[in-house]
């Protein structure tokens, strides 16, 4: 069996109604969740968390932007210890399995370790870090951004959402405010299972994949100014239409993604034209532009054509386009040794699994990037679909991830020496 001696039995049932259970914090009519970032549905979800984790007397500890530790103590607790996290915020249409598989596969571990009386030798400390989605406030992962020091507190907690709250304001409502501050201490490795979030796994009819790391992404806001006019008396020719240009950009984005195929990505998730009337001319106009690509180079040319398609709509269209990159996470490689243990356990357990690129940001890339051994588990998810209140994965799949990934935790939590 993994693990010899230290084998600790994985229930993967409660895991599944676990999963379940706290997706009616939040659920949605159509079947997903609605979490958002430090509202009062995540904070619910937070407090369970809290609540399950101090029955098994785990003790609990935060930071300042308001990510949630809770820590098993090791017989050995001077060694580095395991870490194993995820999120439990939404998007405001999201599916059940999105961040909270990761978070209630660390607990399932924590609730087998304690069930079974085996305290480990190294020190496991579960992690439910905010605001990973950035849906409410931008950007995406800024716990884990923070608590890796690539993103700084101040300038986040001064972050706003669309109302003008910002998250300085929200977390002020958290009760996690009553526990103390989580102490440094020497990290051993970092653990994330995750929905895959695309359709490979699905395609080659396999339920786990080895992460070997993460592409990297570009985000931007752009802003388009042109002339309100009226829309019958104004001629199209001459008229400085900040909607078309936008859909103009928009299109640009498509086609230097495509030139970038079949890695390149490119996503105009938000457009807004102003002042939104049936009869005006739209006199700007805002949008957001998302880039991808596993190779760094690529992804600079993807920046450089950008702006030479907003340059030419600019000149042609007679309008300003400000285009403003507000994020960048640069490719990410995980750690090889922790991948290579993934395929061994799957390989023990018979349990099918390639080796997978992610194509979405986890908190395990900023995990990853001061230097931690990381590595990610994905679970394959139906038709690929996530960010969805439709995301589904299967039960038997989910059990497959947790046992790999519980396999390769086990083996660090156990491992008395450096």
């Amino acid at each position: 069996m993994p693990n010899g001696t230290n084998q600790i039995q994985i229930d993967g049932n409660r895991l599944w109604e676990s999963i379940h259970s706290y997706a009616q914090i939040g659920a949605t009519a159509k079947g997903g969740v609605k979490r958002l970032a430090f509202s009062s549905l995540d904070y619910q979800a937070r407090d369970r968390f809290i609540d399950e984790c101090v029955e098994m007397q785990m003790a609990i500890s935060r930071d300042e932007i308001g990510n949630i530790f809770a820590t098993m103590e090791g017989s050995e607790p001077d060694l580095p210890a395991v870490l194993v996290g995820s999120h439990l915020d939404s998007q405001p249409t999201g599916g059940k399995y999105d961040g909270a598989l990761g978070v209630l596969t660390g607990l399932e571990l924590a609730k087998s370790l304690y069930a079974a009386g085996k305290r480990p030798v190294r020190t496991l400390q579960l992690i439910n870090f905010a605001n990973e989605e950035g849906a409410r406030f931008a950007p995406a992962m800024m716990g884990s951004g923070v608590f890796a020091g690539k993103l700084q507190l101040a300038d986040m907690l001064a972050k706003t959402d669309s109302d003008g709250v910002s998250v300085q304001q929200a977390i002020a409502l958290d009760t996690t405010g009553q526990y103390p501050a989580r102490k440094e201490r020497p990290i051993d490795s970092y653990f994330e299972i995750h929905i895959e979030q695309g359709p490979i796994l699905e395609m080659e009819s396999l339920p786990v994949g080895a992460v070997t790391g993460a592409q990297a992404q570009r985000w931007y806001d752009v802003t388009i100014i042109g002339s309100e006019a009226h829309a019958g008396p104004t001629p199209m020719i001459g008229r400085r239409d900040a909607g078309l240009g936008a859909a103009e950009l928009s299109l640009a984005v498509e086609a230097i993604a495509l030139e970038h195929g079949p890695d390149g990505r490119g996503t105009v998730g938000v457009l807004v034209p102003s002042p939104m009337s049936r009869n005006v001319i739209p006199g700007s106009a805002m949008l957001t532009i998302d880039t991808r690509h596993p190779d760094e180079d690529e992804l600079g040319e993807m920046k450089q054509k950008l702006r030479v398609a907003a340059d030419e709509i600019e000149n042609r269209r007679g309008l300003s386009i400000d285009i403003k990159e507000i994020w960048h996470s640069p490719v990410t490689r995980f750690d090889a040794e922790l991948v290579s243990r993934l395929e061994h356990f799957a390989a023990e357990r018979q349990i099918g699994c390639r080796k997978i690129w992610s194509g979405a940001g986890h908190d395990a890339v900023y995990m990853a990037s001061t230097g931690v051994p990381t590595v990610m588990v994905f679970v394959q998810t139906k038709d690929g679909i996530s960010h969805n209140e439709s995301e589904s994965i299967k039960k038997e799949d989910a059990i497959a991830g947790c046992m790999v990934l519980c396999d390769a935790v086990l083996e660090r939590l156990f491992r008395a020496e450096d």
